[in-house]
């Protein structure tokens, strides 16, 4: 199979790499970095350069790039794409880019040539960006979230139901190969609700904690519980800017939700109100081993 990755970030360029790690798969990239392009080159991430013509020999399009700049690019290169071709996004947000590529594939007829497309997002990363940073084992035991995204008319269509439900077991099948732990399939509606709070609520969180002036007095007071809730902080502001304005619906009432639950322990402390504090403490200790229980279960 011939891959072609739009985007050779921290997320692209590991797929990239874990592709050819992990598998026989040609892989084509792009990136708008010639110097990326050129290291990705030299290293064996990529066979060779994603461009339009090389884009009509591939099978899947995996796309790598922030949510507005992956839709952009699939709407200058879905032309050049060849029947029967495979593609998946590869974004922290599902509705921001989904619905307009459906919208496009729509318009541009593109279920008629059998190609089809499924949101995706691996659910792995770094603190730290870029091409150099890759990783071919970072989606080792990782969950991939996909998000299928059934072409219109399908439901009266079998053979375009059953060509589409293909496609899907495809894909799962490819991310498993590289590495992957678990497949979790998902709605729109419920990946930007969940990946709210598990993701984007702690990269807020880590922001706003690293902000107290006691931060740069850390030294030799902290352990893992300080490294574990600062490590996010060190985030690409320009993508998580994009997506959080992307999911603010969603992203929102999580962050309110968090303020208010904290103003009560703040009560408590204000008021050195003991029973109050004990039984917030608690509440949170038996809802963490409520929800380790349930994942053991």
């Amino acid at each position: 199979m011939t891959v072609g990755i739009a985007g050779l970030g921290l997320i692209g360029g590991s797929m990239a790499k874990a592709i050819k790690s992990h598998t026989d798969h040609r892989v084509y990239g792009f990136d708008l970095d010639e110097g990326v392009l050129q290291e990705a080159l030299s290293d064996g991430g990529i066979d060779g350069v994603l461009t339009g013509e090389t884009l009509s020999e591939c099978d899947m399009l995996l796309l790598a790039l922030y949510p507005a700049a992956a839709v952009e690019y699939l709407r200058q290169q879905l032309g050049f794409l060849s029947r029967g071709a495979l593609i998946l996004d590869l974004c922290g947000v599902k509705r921001a880019v989904m619905e307009p590529i459906a919208a496009l594939l729509k318009e541009r007829g593109a279920a008629c040539q059998e190609i089809f497309y499924i949101g995706g997002h691996p659910m792995a990363g770094k603190e730290k960006s870029g091409y150099r940073n890759a990783d071919p084992e970072l989606f080792s035991g990782a969950s991939m979230i996909l998000v299928p995204s059934e072409p219109e008319g399908a439901e009266a269509d079998p053979e375009l139901k059953q060509a589409y439900e293909s496609a899907l077991s495809g894909a799962e099948a490819f991310f498993l190969a590289l590495g992957f732990e678990e497949i979790k399939l998902s709605t729109i509606e419920e990946h930007d609700r969940v990946i709210a709070f598990t993701s984007q609520l702690a990269h807020v969180v880590s922001s706003a904690y690293v902000k107290s002036p006691a931060s740069r007095e850390h030294y030799g007071f902290s352990a893992g519980s300080y490294k574990d809730l600062t490590r996010v902080a060190r985030l690409n502001e320009t993508m998580w800017t994009e997506l959080f304005l992307d999911n603010a619906d969603s992203l929102l009432p999580e962050v309110e939700g968090i303020i208010q639950r904290l103003s009560e322990y703040g009560d408590a402390l204000r008021r050195r109100d003991r029973e109050l504090l004990f039984r917030l403490l608690k509440e949170g200790r038996e809802c963490k081993e409520g929800i380790d229980s349930y994942e053991n279960s």
